[in-house]
């Protein structure tokens, strides 16, 4: 197995009593992901995103949130 080391990032409240933790995993071979982890009660699901995914997946995010906002005011 390698070595990890790993820096939070952000830890968010989920509705339902969801956790998400964002982390920034940096690997022995020099190679930065970002672990993406919610913790739904005792269950875990975790995913590794590189940093085009991650700005992707923000971005879509964003425009989702912007989307509702505007809907709720509307």
């Amino acid at each position: 197995m390698s070595a990890e080391s790993k820096t939070r990032i952000a830890a968010l409240q989920a509705p339902y009593r969801r956790e998400v933790w964002l982390d920034n995993v940096r690997f022995e071979s020099g190679m930065q992901l970002l672990r993406v982890t919610i913790k739904e009660g005792q269950r875990f699901t975790q995913l590794d995103l590189d940093a085009e995914t991650a700005d992707q997946w923000g971005q879509a995010m964003l425009d989702w949130a912007r989307y509702a906002r505007e809907g709720q005011s509307g």
